[in-house]
């Protein structure tokens, strides 16, 4: 995409408040100027801190520390937004349900890219498990869509992951079938998708990430330092439980697995953070390696979209997870955070100006096919993400872009009510990010998480069927 020479997709009359503005926000608003087309003037930002606000004096937005809280939120909002404008929540600690009854009182289009709770959410004792899980959070906002019905659309958990992996699942998917000679129709529905992913014979996805990007600057003793929001990761690695998606594959439950009570029963978790779960997995350009199995979103909400039922009973669904292997100097900080029994530290870092090499290589895993393993995904470096757009970093470029095309496709398809990424067209939402994404590769392998398997102590492996999680977690 040559600088100067931006498409602009669709027209916004409204206005856009930006809520929480860290670094996702500043590196959205660059590429919304570029590509919607709104008047600066109808765009404001509120947020809880200063962060950002030298961006978005340069860029003319203004700028307010306003932060939303459980009893003023709707005042607030009452002050900048109303009917027929979009919210843009990129904040933490702001209840994303209840922002998305406002909106659908309002008439206000929406997006986010978490389920997010009130402030405590994840550590209030009086909460159980499964209210401060992901698969807990996302039945909250099932309830809100059922309820809701059709309305003003409001995207639930549309960045990076959960997010535009989902595109990139359905795109694997039809390549598989193009070359394994699957023939099949057009996937339309739901029940479409669920039974192309099982006539394949995907038995496990995984969201597989590696991270690679360094600074030039080694990690501080007592700060977090990550290329993307600490807090976020704290609650997502440290606070809430592993979490996946659970395969009728799966001959082995975990011994410290549970089961949720209601809901769609499509994932389990673990007794212990997602951080501290680490798995096999691949990528093409680093092989084989060790993620985190941290919980997100779209570990639940694919396994449900895929299911298969018979009646009530699921006869397929595949296991799903993230694998995540974050840079250098996170890793460093998750384990100085176990340390400190798991408190966050007090001084944040977000690797930026100061990363001198790597790439975020992210993308879909699929095991258990006729080619084995399929990763297809996104290949983006740091010196192209600096030709590509301002105020981020690789990560964060991947981000924004599933921000951005999220929001297109929301004012687009304004009438939608609460959708998921699973739910919205893929083919749309490419055409938008792709440009922004780097190198779009897709890589069979013959790896399988049974590979080397020797080891001086006695490992715990069922050889009958490789893609069972016994057997990719790493114990």
């Amino acid at each position: 995409m040559k600088k100067g020479r931006y498409p602009v997709y669709v027209k916004f009359p409204g206005k856009l408040l930006i809520v929480g503005f860290g670094s996702i926000g500043q590196g959205v608003l660059p590429l919304i100027l570029r590509h919607i087309g709104i008047d600066r003037k109808n765009i404001s930002i509120i947020t809880a801190d200063n962060s950002g606000k030298a961006i978005a004096k340069k860029e003319g937005i203004p700028f307010k520390i306003e932060p939303l809280l459980q009893d003023n939120y709707q005042t607030v909002l009452d002050r900048h937004i109303g009917k027929g404008d979009f919210l843009l929540n990129l904040s933490v600690d702001v209840s994303s349900v209840d922002l998305m009854a406002y909106c659908k009182e309002k008439d206000i289009l929406y997006l986010d890219t978490v389920v997010e709770p009130w402030l405590g959410g994840y550590t209030d004792p009086k909460l159980s498990i499964t209210d401060r899980s992901n698969y807990g959070l996302r039945e909250t906002l099932l309830a809100a869509k059922r309820k809701f019905g059709k309305g003003p659309t409001a995207v639930s958990t549309h960045g990076a992951n959960p997010g535009i992996v989902s595109h990139f699942l359905k795109r694997a998917l039809i390549q598989i079938a193009k070359d394994t000679k699957f023939k099949h129709k057009k996937p339309v529905s739901r029940e479409d998708w669920a039974k192309l992913m099982k006539d394949l014979g995907v038995k496990a996805v995984h969201v597989a990430e590696y991270d690679s990007q360094k600074s030039n600057k080694p990690k501080k003793i007592g700060q977090f330092e990550n290329t993307w929001s600490v807090p976020g990761f704290h609650s997502e690695g440290i606070l809430q439980p592993s979490e996946m998606g659970w395969g009728t594959h799966e001959k082995h439950f975990p011994k410290n697995g549970h089961r949720h009570k209601g809901g769609c029963d499509a994932s389990i978790y673990l007794d212990q953070p997602g951080a501290r779960t680490l798995v096999r997995t691949w990528t093409p350009e680093h092989g084989h390696f060790l993620g985190r199995a941290v919980t997100h979103n779209e570990s639940v909400s694919i396994a449900d979209y895929y299911t298969v039922k018979k009646g009530k009973k699921a006869v397929y669904r595949p296991t799903v997870h993230y694998a995540y292997r974050c840079c250098d100097v996170a890793i460093l900080s998750i384990e100085e955070c176990f340390g400190r029994n798991s408190v966050l530290q007090n001084e944040w870092r977000i690797l930026m100006d100061d990363i001198v090499s790597g790439m975020d290589e992210l993308g879909v895993l699929l095991m258990g096919h006729k080619k084995n393993a399929y990763w297809y995904g996104s290949q983006l470096t740091m010196e192209e993400t600096r030709g590509l757009a301002p105020y981020q970093n690789a990560t964060g470029l991947q981000v924004t872009v599933g921000v951005l095309g999220g929001m297109i496709w929301a004012i687009e398809n304004p009438r939608e009510g609460i959708v998921e990424a699973d739910e919205m067209d893929y083919e749309r939402v490419m055409e938008i990010i792709e440009p922004y994404l780097g190198t779009m590769k897709g890589a069979y392998t013959d790896w399988t998480p049974l590979e080397g398997r020797t080891s001086t102590f006695e490992q715990d492996v069922d050889k009958s069927d490789p893609w069972q999680f016994k057997n990719i977690l790493f114990s």
